[in-house]
């Protein structure tokens, strides 16, 4: 039996998570160029050889995203025609993943979109982690392996050991996330209704569960706009809430993101590194905490042909 190499490379999108996946793994990244033609077209060249190896090529698809994604295809293209034996993306966010359905007529189903193109092109497997919607596995014909970052956030949290804590979800959409933290952490769970009871009023945030006195987190999958979340902690607040504090797995952080969390109420705001994260949106009650160590177990598992979800067991 012919026992194949594992080689990890990485893409622009997050350098840093990439190298620290690598450090995990005990391995070093693998060498590849890219580079930018003056009309901004994308230059890839594979700098080592990879015939016959196990390739995992890591690249978050979030801004610039059509950068990203095609900055991705042009690396498995280049790994498929270098003879890579297997190649799996792995994709801590997954860019157009909020556009899993029609909404409305005559619209695309833009997640379904990005996974044909990056099944067609030659991929073999698909790492990613918090999906935001959980059908977006079967817009795939190819193995799709889902990380969650809870782990990494409840382990966090279990070492605070804050007291009177109680998760609390933004909207009835994330009623189940909430429900798994909290029984996770052993607390009750809280939801906030969020009704707009006549036209060109503000919306009403009605709280379901008692939050008086209580240190409060608020879960969800992802920061954008922080629209939400931070309503969501305004609303906490006046109903007698001790303590605030955001959890998210993607801090996609976009527009008036930094602005709103900066006025708003948390007393901590917690990310993961999925998304690489500039300086300038680096609030001081900002917390980052890593899935590097979760993606290398991950990848080391499928490298070896063992059970992924026994990482979540």
């Amino acid at each position: 039996m012919i026992s194949r190499d594992i080689k990890i490379f990485s893409g622009s999108a997050n350098k840093s998570l990439a190298k620290e996946v690598a450090k995990h793994a005990k391995l070093e990244l693998g060498k590849i160029e890219l580079t930018r033609f003056s009309d901004g077209e994308i230059s890839v060249k594979i700098r080592e050889n990879v015939r016959g190896a196990n390739v995992f090529v890591i690249q978050s698809t979030g801004y610039p995203a059509n950068d990203n994604i095609m900055e991705l295809l042009l690396i498995i293209d280049a790994l498929r025609r270098a003879s890579a034996y297997k190649i799996t993306v792995v994709i801590p966010y997954y860019g157009y993943g909020r556009q899993d359905r029609k909404v409305e007529p005559r619209v695309p189903i833009s997640a379904k979109v990005v996974a044909k193109v990056i099944e067609s092109i030659g991929a073999n497997r698909m790492l990613c982690m918090d999906l935001h919607a959980d059908q977006i596995q079967g817009f795939f014909d190819i193995p799709v392996d889902h990380l969650f970052s809870a782990p990494v956030i409840i382990d966090y949290f279990k070492k605070e050991a804050i007291e009177d804590l109680i998760i609390v979800s933004p909207d009835s959409g994330g009623a189940e996330r909430a429900r798994f933290f909290g029984k996770q952490l052993n607390v009750e769970m809280a939801i906030i209704d969020k009704r707009r009871e006549k036209a060109n009023q503000c919306d009403v945030m009605h709280i379901v569960g008692n939050v008086k006195n209580k240190n409060c987190v608020l879960i969800d999958d992802m920061i954008d706009t922080a629209g939400t979340i931070c309503n969501a902690a305004n609303a906490l607040k006046e109903h007698g809430a001790k303590r605030v504090f955001a959890a998210s797995t993607h801090g996609v952080l976009s527009g008036p993101a930094i602005e709103r969390l900066s006025k708003a109420p948390f007393d901590e705001i917690i990310i993961t590194n999925t998304l690489s994260i500039p300086e300038e949106k680096r609030l001081k009650n900002m917390k980052i905490l890593s899935v590097a160590s979760l993606i290398s177990k991950a990848i080391e598992r499928i490298h070896e042909e063992k059970s992924v979800s026994s990482l979540f067991i």
